[in-house]
């Protein structure tokens, strides 16, 4: 497969015809028309139904997409790379952020590592499930949760303590829980699919079963509904400290036992070599960090 016909190939997606991807790219229109045919009959699918005005992704080609974007994009680091003497931040950077995480920490910091870094574009994928990095071409993926799946490389950004809270409204009506066992006659505020709470106990591991009448599928959405007196949620410490220093939100202690403690971190697909586009931005991504006090044991 060559990279010069995979370019074309991704120049048409994104400019809409071919023969505006040929000019962006310096050729002539029989030149792009002739690269696209020869991708198409390396890889043995059609990837674009064309016509003279316009184009579309087959189905094959929208799955083959991310996969010639991400070749297109790492040919382009690395020639950056050797050529520079120093590592350049180029190219698209796919990642994905769960929401809350995404709007406190990474979109401040975007304007002036684009500033910084005028070859590099962000895509930012904000959700708060894990989406297949390989397929998606995903470079990277911030997460904050006990990670399982064996076949992702992770590495550990922060510590992420974690306080239970409510507003105090819902407390007022409801009364405030002094043990894990009165979580059970609680609305507690769970992400969907949750079915307890698990804290640290004197040494030991304990699980708080839920029994709210809400869940979410972004922790982002438990927040809200928190402030608005809709019960207790679990929260990450940084996201919670502004509201409970105006007193919007209360902490609830249970007796010593403390919310499982879990961790901020980055994932990327195992078939990529972390490219300087991803360095620079973990970089980033850490100063901002340390600069919220939000650090490591380790």
């Amino acid at each position: 497969m060559n990279t010069d016909d995979v370019l074309v190939f991704t120049a048409a997606v994104s400019a809409g015809s071919l023969s505006a991807a040929a000019r962006r790219l310096g050729v002539t229109p029989m030149i792009a028309t002739r690269r696209l045919a020869a991708l198409e009959a390396a890889v043995g699918v059609r990837l674009l139904h064309r016509t003279t005005r316009s184009l579309s992704l087959t189905p094959e080609g929208e799955s083959f997409l991310p996969f010639a974007q991400a070749l297109v994009d790492n040919e382009a680091a690395a020639m950056a790379l050797l050529h520079s003497g120093a590592e350049s931040a180029a190219g698209l950077l796919r990642i994905s952020v769960p929401i809350s995480f995404a709007l406190k920490f990474i979109m401040p910091m975007v304007p002036k590592l684009l500033e910084d870094n005028p070859d590099l574009r962000i895509s930012v994928d904000m959700t708060d499930s894990l989406p297949d990095l390989v397929a998606t071409g995903t470079d990277l993926a911030i997460r904050i949760a006990r990670l399982r799946d064996s076949s992702l490389i992770a590495r550990k950004l922060a510590d992420n303590p974690r306080v239970v809270v409510a507003s105090p409204r819902y407390l007022a009506r409801r009364g405030t829980p002094s043990s894990l066992d009165e979580l059970a006659d609680h609305d507690c505020l769970s992400l969907a699919g949750a079915t307890h709470w698990t804290f640290r106990d004197h040494g030991d591991e304990r699980h708080a079963r839920l029994n709210g009448r809400f869940s979410c599928s972004s922790i982002a959405g438990c927040y809200t509904a928190c402030l608005g007196g809709g019960g207790i949620a679990m929260l990450s410490t940084w996201y919670a400290a502004d509201d409970i220093k105006t007193g919007r939100l209360v902490p609830i202690d249970f007796q010593g036992a403390e919310p499982e403690a879990i961790n901020i971190w980055a994932v990327y697909p195992t078939t990529r070599l972390v490219l300087p586009k991803v360095r620079v931005f973990i970089t980033a991504l850490r100063a901002a960090l340390a600069e919220a006090g939000i650090g490591t044991t380790e």
